[in-house]
């Protein structure tokens, strides 16, 4: 039987509008009425992965910033932090912040930025990078601009720097077929942070054993959810090695794949 299914947010359960469907909506409440644990696994903040959860009526249950923090938001109660390295931060950000693109900490419920780009998710960092990181838990950083080379650029050099590594990059700097017009990105995170690792330790809290959970992604930071679940979906725009690695393909994000996987499973 199963008892939970974690879902990845972006490119899974959103469509390319970044928007949640009327029917994935109505399927993951017809889920949660059957008592199964719909939880979303992301690589954004708490707050911002808490929204889509309630507006989706999916478990109180959250997983976010790659792994970084579980957290219950009914109880308003942190069950899992992993916290950056210091130095590995400050070393990021001297990267990065000369080139002028954008520096995201991922700090409690929301975002600390060098630019401000969305003043209701995000807070500028009004001090000293060293005096900020060192008094402040930060579980991911991220550098994001609308030009792919810089990013790209950046690269190199974030991967030099010790006990961090990237865990999620858009998709055209694996695959330049999925260029598109939207913002590049990566997420960098300590290197024992993933999404399988939180989901371990989640099932460890809940009691729930491996063969009673379903996870569902698209990208490569979802390949660690599959290590760590039952049974493995991937949405049909979900890169090669999601697909390879999956025991299903569904419908893609924009023909409400997640959805009708989830009809699947309670009828």
């Amino acid at each position: 039987m199963i008892k939970a299914i974690f879902i990845d947010i972006d490119g899974t359960l959103r469509n390319s509008e970044r928007e949640l469907s009327i029917k994935t909506i109505d399927t993951i409440k017809k889920v949660t009425e059957n008592g199964i644990l719909v939880i979303l696994c992301s690589g954004r903040p708490r707050k911002y992965t808490e929204k889509i959860s309630r507006e989706c009526f999916a478990s109180k249950y959250i997983i976010t910033s790659s792994g970084g923090n579980i957290f219950d938001y009914e109880q308003n109660k942190v069950l899992y932090i992993n916290k950056m390295d210091k130095e590995a931060i400050i070393k990021l950000y001297e990267i990065a912040n000369p080139t002028d693109v954008r520096f995201i900490m991922n700090v409690g419920e929301g975002r600390v930025v060098n630019k401000v780009k969305h003043p209701d998710q995000e807070i500028k960092l009004g001090e000293d990078i060293k005096s900020f990181v060192y008094n402040n838990d930060v579980v991911q950083c991220t550098i994001a601009d609308s030009d792919f080379d810089k990013i790209k650029n950046l690269i190199p050099k974030i991967e030099q720097v010790e006990n961090v590594e990237i865990k999620n990059r858009h998709k055209s700097l694996l695959d330049i077929k999925f260029k598109d017009d939207k913002t590049i990105f990566c997420d960098i995170a300590n290197i024992d942070c993933n999404k399988g690792t939180a989901i371990k330790k989640l099932l460890e809290i809940l009691n729930i054993k491996k063969e009673e959970t379903i996870a569902i992604g698209d990208d490569n930071n979802d390949l660690s959810m599959f290590e760590q679940v039952g049974y493995k979906v991937a949405v049909a725009n979900a890169i090669d090695i999601v697909k390879e690695k999956a025991d299903e393909i569904t419908l893609s994000n924009d023909d409400d794949g997640v959805a009708v996987f989830l009809e699947k499973l309670i009828h």
